[in-house]
């Protein structure tokens, strides 16, 4: 489906749903005007307001990743047509930025967000100048102090030229996360800008990651895939590969001498293959700073900096000889259209919308169209429901009225009944995300004793009086039937829970420690790890987990290095925690959600079978449906949960308190140093028990956190379905009286009431020609491996 087409069907299902909901308060009036309320037909009104809401609103994000100085400033500028983002040589972008397009004429403006605050701080708006300097000034700033404000991220209101003909996707997003070489700084919280980015690869639409050709084979590039992949294969599903997209960005800075560009692309392919796992990396070159100055002069929103610099870059590349062998530059304006296409700029963004359009896209619409012809069809059924109840007779039409009631009371039972099946289940899968998040508790431990042990044993060796130490960590081993849900599945309405994946069971590969603990405090206090270290007192039985110091400054100084070490691997640990609970559990919520649909489904069948015969009319079935855009993921609800957390929670302490393991100042508060005569102890054991109680504290906390969304997420799943049955219920139960009323009051006017009836249905099926031509047409697009 290509962007046009995609366009052209987004249109098409607007207008037929837009001109459905005119035909229904039409209706609606019609039967005020009679006395009538309604009440049946507002739920219709409700869905497809919904349908047509979420056709524009959705969302669609495209994640954009590099490691430092790779031009991804650059190359957002080109995609976004405006020089707006602030590029030099020192890393940028700090933490996760969202582009969100607005038409033109609205006004750019720039929020930042912060941990605590609910609201946005608007930093600019207006001139894209200040806009840009100013977010420039912020991004410093926040290096430089250490994000003492606590940002999480910035949103950038602006027009994005790249999508500017394409209404349909007018909630197009880029997402901007700090890259690998950013997660190394010293100051700012490294772990959070982790985790933005593997939540940017579970949620967006597209991925791309920009390479700079001129270091695309250093240890640059193969730290952004080893931060990113490490331990994540999972990206690599095949519902992720074709949304992932490397950009080789700066080729117009090839020399001679360099080898040709299909060769690099050719090799670099072979390595993201045979190193990284990519089966098929799609790679596309670009000259970012072309396309954006080729833009820019297109527009004429140049600068004369902009111009002077197409000129002393890239005019020369477009010059052509007179017949005395002079070189004749064109205007930028003449060239500026190829040296746009020559940028790769239009190409980039032309296959990245294609395949949002082919993917999320198409599943928008397909939700969407379904959503429409499901209350097109409610309709329908109304129609006919009160063209029978005119025809037969009284008598008979109320023993029908009556026999539907008690049979709709059974419905109603039954729905109760599944209702306290799914409880069982959501229980199941709180218990499996509770042993998910003791999984990362006992590990990290594990692994930080472990180090203590090594610290214990290294002195031990080092000291005359070498003592065998008895180690106090243990090997922790995550076994399918400790983590998963393997052994804990339960029925929902007579049905089993299938194809559970097994959770957790990738999580022993996290925990592993870019460095030794030995080798940091020997680096921060060598003159205390660097020698013999033993009690002075030759009564005193030496102990290696004991390590004396000459003053209480040198003692805190380790227990701070001990922090500082202990600190980062934690969170580090926890957000790849955090991700691979969060991707098994999106996998089983999807199951779970679909077992609800399924047995709500049999018994709404049940219900419209019967009216069907006791009507003797053909009744639709009525769809119990779970839309993409009605259907948000783990990610989203977190965020909902937390915000309710930070509104509704007031701080007592000063600095940051983590709620998911993100603090980095909270591990030795109540570790103590031990002032032993002259001396000053620092007791590893005990640091390490302080360090441990903080870990079991946290994960209290993102326990209590999971267990929130998943209850949030089961019951808004199955409100959803008992919901869909309800509306169906009330609906006839609403028609059946509404036509015994009028039978009692108007039995004379029954030829005219019939003809309306009739004359609605024929205009109501021109309504569902179009939208059974519009799905149609949709399946001829429908992407490859999707059922719906």
């Amino acid at each position: 489906m290509s962007s046009q087409e995609f366009q052209a069907a987004y249109s098409s299902i607007y207008n037929t749903g837009t001109n459905l909901l005119q035909y229904l308060r039409e209706f609606r009036d019609g039967l005020h005007t009679q006395g009538d309320d309604s009440k049946g037909l507002q739920s219709i009104e409700n869905e497809i307001n919904k349908a047509l809401n979420a056709l524009q609103d959705q969302k669609y994000q495209v994640a954009v990743v590099a490691s430092m100085s790779a031009g991804k400033s650059s190359f957002l500028n080109a995609v976004i047509g405006a020089d707006v983002l602030a590029s030099e040589n020192a890393a940028c972008t700090v933490c996760r930025t969202e582009v969100r397009h607005i038409k033109v004429g609205e006004t750019p403006q720039l929020l930042e967000y912060r941990e605590t605050q609910r609201k946005p701080f608007v930093i600019a708006e207006g001139d894209r100048g200040r806009i840009r300097q100013e977010f420039l000034n912020r991004n410093r700033e926040i290096q430089k102090n250490g994000n003492v404000e606590q940002t999480i991220r910035f949103e950038l209101y602006h027009h994005i030229e790249a999508i500017s003909q394409l209404s349909a996707i007018s909630g197009f997003t880029l997402v901007d996360t700090a890259g690998p070489n950013q997660w190394e700084s010293e100051q700012f919280n490294v772990n959070a800008l982790k985790k933005n980015t593997l939540e940017a690869l579970r949620t967006c639409n597209a991925i791309l990651f920009i390479l700079d050709y001129t270091t695309c084979k250093s240890k640059a590039a193969s730290e952004l895939f080893q931060e990113v992949l490490a331990n994540r294969k999972e990206i690599l599903a095949d519902d992720t590969i074709g949304k992932i997209f490397f950009i080789l960005n700066k080729v117009d800075l090839k020399t001679e001498q360099d080898p040709p560009i299909a060769e690099l692309i050719e090799s670099l392919k072979q390595e993201l293959k045979n190193s990284f796992g990519f089966p098929n990396p799609i790679i596309y070159t670009a000259s970012s700073r072309k396309g954006l100055l080729a833009k820019l002069i297109m527009q004429g929103t140049a600068t004369e900096a902009h111009i002077k610099d197409f000129k002393k870059f890239f005019s020369a590349q477009y010059a052509n000889e007179d017949e005395e062998g002079n070189q004749i530059i064109p205007a930028p304006k003449k060239v500026a259209p190829q040296a746009l296409t020559d940028s790769g700029i239009p190409t980039i963004q032309e296959q990245v919308i294609e395949t949002i359009t082919q993917n999320a896209g198409w599943d928008l619409l397909s939700d969407v169209v379904a959503a429409l012809d499901k209350q097109a069809r409610a309709i329908e059924d109304t129609l006919n429901t009160e063209l029978k109840g005119w025809q037969m007779g009284i008598e008979a039409l109320k023993e029908k009225v009556e026999e539907y009631r008690r049979r709709s009371e059974k419905a109603r039972e039954k729905v109760e009944s599944v209702k306290k099946a799914v409880e069982q289940e959501k229980q199941i899968l709180i218990q499996g995300f509770s042993q998910g998040v003791n999984t990362f508790a006992d590990n990290a431990k594990s692994q930080l004793a472990s180090e203590i042990d090594k610290i214990a044993e290294t002195r031990s060796v080092k000291s005359p009086k070498q003592k065998k130490i008895q180690r106090i960590s243990k090997v922790v081993e995550v076994k399918p039937n400790n983590v998963g849900f393997g052994q804990m599945v339960g029925e929902i309405g007579g049905t089993i829970l299938e194809l559970i994946p097994v959770i957790g069971l990738g999580l022993g590969k996290v925990f592993k420690l870019s460095a030794s603990l030995w080798d940091k405090l020997t680096e921060d206090i060598p003159e205390t790890f660097n020698h013999i270290s033993e009690q002075t007192d030759n009564n005193e039985e030496f102990d290696p987990y004991v390590i004396r110091c000459k003053t209480k400054n040198e003692a805190q100084k380790i227990i701070k290095t001990i922090n500082q070490f202990c600190a980062p691997h934690i969170q580090n640990w926890w957000i790849d925690t955090q991700d691979e609970l969060v991707r098994d559990g999106t996998k089983i919520r999807e199951e779970l959600a679909r077992k609800i649909q399924e047995d709500i489904q049999e018994i709404s069948d049940e219900l419209s079978n019967y009216l069907g015969d006791a009507l003797e009319v053909k009744l639709n079935i009525n769809p119990i449906q779970f839309p993409s855009f009605d259907f948000p993921g783990i990610d989203a609800r977190v965020k909902d949960v937390q915000v309710a957390v930070v509104v509704g929670t007031q701080k007592k302490e000063t600095g940051r308190e983590s709620r998911c393991c993100d603090s980095d100042k909270v591990y030795y508060d109540d570790v103590e140093v031990i002032e032993n005569r002259s001396f000053f102890d620092v007791d590893l054991q005990q640091t390490l028990e302080s360090v441990k109680r903080k870990i079991d504290e946290q994960t209290s906390r993102n326990r209590q956190l999971l267990e929130r969304v998943i209850e949030k997420q089961v019951k808004a799943d199955f409100r959803n379905a008992e919901r869909q049955i309800n509306d169906y219920i009330q609906r006839f139960q609403n028609d059946f009286d509404r036509v015994l009323k009028e039978r009692e009051t108007k039995e004379a006017e029954a030829p005219e009431i019939l003809a309306k009836l009739e004359a609605q249905k024929i205009k109501l099926n021109e309504y569902l020609r179009e939208l059974i031509s519009i799905r149609q047409s949709l399946d001829s697009w429908k992407p490859v491996g999707v059922v719906k």
